[in-house]
């Protein structure tokens, strides 16, 4: 697959995927555009073999696992230290060792040794009984249908799986084996640990409408709009810096997603000489409540405020931004590209910053404001 993404993350994001991870949540994490997300989905789904067969994911995914499977064989050969021509005795010692560290079915496989043989041996010194044999199989077969599932399935769709394989028990018997091998769903807390993880806490209004600061990088706002071109949609998303109102950070994508946030914040980040005490506002968007998006503002001790729902007002100079932005050079144009879209916010937000003299600050420019601000300190110091 051609992709200028590591060969290994694009397998990592295909499989929790099909795991059950949604594509919103793997973009965020992995700051992906949903668009090579469903690409990679879209790719694998019609998998070709050498020989042109088509194949679906499924397919692919049986394939793959008995890849596992024999490369698993082929450890337990090695580790095991003899062959299939080596005596029985020979093969229960060596698979003995290695019990307990790969499942019973894929040992006894590997050096074609009956499973009820086997069992007789690591037994030999109890009373072995079949029902002692009937129960260590169960629970190979339990745990391997347990981890199929990839720890969703409870006892009871377990034991459905197991009726399919032909293999009579019970519900209730194969919870009390799930229970003596500590296995546990994961749907049972999915969703407590979802929401710990999307850190469902209070979300602070820390700005509170307080519009002039004292000093650079203290309070940075960031917005999102869109804009339309020949009947597509471009996002465009800024970061300025409430003491100048200076644009320190703007990205234009195709993709209203968490990868662009990321990228603006990283770019003004260090632009701005990775500033300390800054505080970070914006709504509550998905984007900017995204998992990933706080954790990079966390990992550089930048602290998050959120408008309050419904209060366009908090974020008033985002807004106001935008609003220039489209009057003053959008609407006034017939774009015949995208490429003339980002020229043309490009040369605006240089403009903005560089020739447009603002009202709140004294009709100085953002550039002359903080020019004015560090000359004046440099004086002092």
């Amino acid at each position: 697959m051609n992709t200028k993404y590591d060969t290994a993350l694009v397998e990592r994001v295909i499989e929790e995927y099909h795991n059950g991870q949604s594509v919103a949540l793997l973009c965020a994490e992995y700051e992906i555009p949903r668009s090579t997300v469903y690409f990679w989905i879209k790719q694998q789904q019609k998998l070709k073999s050498e020989s042109d067969v088509e194949l679906s994911y499924r397919d692919y995914y049986d394939l793959k696992r008995k890849h596992d499977k024999l490369e698993e064989m082929l450890d337990i050969i090695k580790a095991a230290g003899c062959g299939l021509s080596a005596s029985l005795q020979v093969k229960l010692k060596a698979l003995e060792k290695l019990y307990g560290q790969y499942s019973v079915h894929v040992l006894c496989e590997a050096l074609d040794v009956a499973r009820g043989t086997f069992y007789n041996h690591i037994f030999r010194r109890k009373k072995i009984t079949w029902y002692d044999i009937r129960r260590e199989e169960l629970r190979e077969q339990v745990r391997e249908a347990f981890d199929e599932s990839q720890q969703r399935f409870g006892s009871k769709r377990i034991h459905a799986v197991l009726a399919e394989r032909g293999i009579k028990t019970s519900p209730g018997y194969v919870a009390e084996l799930m229970r003596e091998m500590e296995l546990h769903s994961i749907s049972r807390h999915s969703k407590r640990e979802y929401r710990k993880q999307a850190g469902l806490t209070n979300r602070q209004n820390k700005l509170q409408q307080k519009f002039n600061v004292s000093e650079p990088n203290r309070f940075w706002v960031s917005d999102t709009t869109y804009f339309k071109v020949k009947d597509k949609h471009y996002y465009i998303c800024i970061i300025l810096d409430l003491f100048s109102r200076k644009v320190v950070g703007h990205k234009i994508s195709t993709k209203h997603s968490t990868y662009l946030i990321t990228s603006t914040f990283k770019q003004a980040f260090l632009e701005r000489g990775c500033p300390q005490d800054l505080t970070f506002h914006s709504d509550q968007g998905t984007s900017y409540t995204s998992k990933a998006f706080r954790t990079l503002l966390h990992v550089n001790k930048v602290v998050q405020s959120f408008s309050k729902s419904g209060s366009p007002h908090d974020n008033a100079v985002a807004e106001a931004f935008f609003s220039a932005l489209k009057k003053e050079e959008l609407y006034r144009i017939n774009f015949k590209s995208e490429r003339e879209l980002y020229e043309s916010v490009d040369k605006y937000i240089v403009f903005f910053n560089s020739q447009r003299p603002h009202t709140t600050l004294a009709y100085k420019t953002p550039d002359k404001f903080e020019e004015l601000y560090y000359r004046k300190h440099k004086n002092v110091d």
